[in-house]
């Protein structure tokens, strides 16, 4: 990737991602934009490796977070072979249990028990909807929702929810979920819960002790999540799930680190199954047809069997529903 097509990269992510977001990583990414020698060491990067989050994160997972942007971007330029090691090696495995409260509309509708196979599931958070509490608010109304099992230390989900929107009454019903990762996050392991905590945006603090909340719950009673491909080892798993269960196999933000034939590889795969198949993506990852023009904020799109059912947040902060 050439030095302008990286800068036109951190201009977008700064205008159409951070902006609104995180004032820091907005200003960061637009100073990275101006900067030929953080362009420069950044384009030694395979291309997959030169996103601003990663950059971010990689800064703050060895660096630390510094008071002021200069002082904070200074290691990617003089400290580059420290800070390329980290990036080389991580990746942006955010694992947001925020999702959840998007994802939980669609699964609380399809027919119970479910058995719950998530693809790109990094340390397995967005496996445990049914642990999870849910605030949802229409307008001025406030639609609650937690597990029987709440205490004080069980994260609770806000998201702005549209008037259409289907508010699930009850949590799902699961009987079996698995996880499937090219590198699964062990989470008894400090550092992968330091680098979760370091893919939070600097601003986002109350998102942060959710994440913390969610990971207490999910060591408590880890998920399973093996390593493999999903293109090469989703049918072997899928078929562990009980048969008895509705199968939902479903991702975020996963499939635009495969190629175009990567991805219609695993589509025509997912569709050939017994399974619902819900895909939570940014719109340009998938071609559908038939969902309103792009809201603000609102940059992915989730699907359930290749049809448009809403327009998201990201995190999982907010969902306009389609139909």
């Amino acid at each position: 990737m050439s030095l302008e097509a990286i800068a036109e990269r951190y201009r977008r992510f700064a205008a159409k991602e951070a902006a609104g977001h995180s004032p820091f990583y907005e200003a960061a990414a637009i100073a990275v934009a101006d900067d030929a020698a953080i362009l420069a060491n950044l384009a030694r990067l395979p291309e997959g490796k030169q996103q601003p989050n990663l950059l971010f994160a990689s800064l703050r997972h060895r660096f630390g977070l510094a008071e002021d942007i200069e002082a904070f971007l200074a290691p990617a330029r003089n400290a580059w072979s420290d800070l390329a090691g980290v990036m080389l090696t991580r990746s942006t495995q955010t694992n947001e249990p925020g999702r959840c409260a998007t994802l939980l509309p669609l699964l609380a509708n399809l027919p119970q028990p479910l058995a719950l196979l998530e693809v790109g599931a990094s340390a397995g958070l967005c496996l445990l909807p049914d642990r999870y509490g849910y605030d949802y608010r229409i307008e001025s109304r406030q639609h609650r929702l937690l597990p029987t099992s709440a205490s004080t230390d069980t994260p609770v989900f806000p998201c702005d929810a549209s008037s259409g929107t289907p508010l699930p009454t009850r949590l799902p019903q699961v009987v079996w979920r698995a996880g499937l990762d090219l590198n699964p996050l062990d989470l008894s392991r400090p550092e992968n819960r330091a680098w979760l905590e370091t893919l939070i945006w600097p601003e986002q603090q109350a998102r942060a002790e959710r994440l913390r909340q969610a990971v207490g719950i999910a060591r408590e009673d880890p998920p399973r999540v093996i390593a493999g491909d999903l293109n090469r080892d989703l049918a072997a798993l899928a078929a562990e799930a009980p048969r008895e269960a509705t199968l939902v196999i479903y991702h975020s933000a996963v499939l635009a680190y495969l190629s175009r034939e990567g991805r219609e590889g695993f589509r025509q795969q997912v569709q050939a199954m017994d399974a619902v198949w819900i895909s939570n993506e940014a719109e340009s990852v998938l071609a559908v047809e038939g969902f309103a023009p792009q809201a603000k904020g609102l940059l992915f799109v989730t699907l359930q069997d290749g049809v448009a059912i809403a327009r998201v947040d990201p995190h999982g902060k907010a969902i306009r529903w389609l139909n």
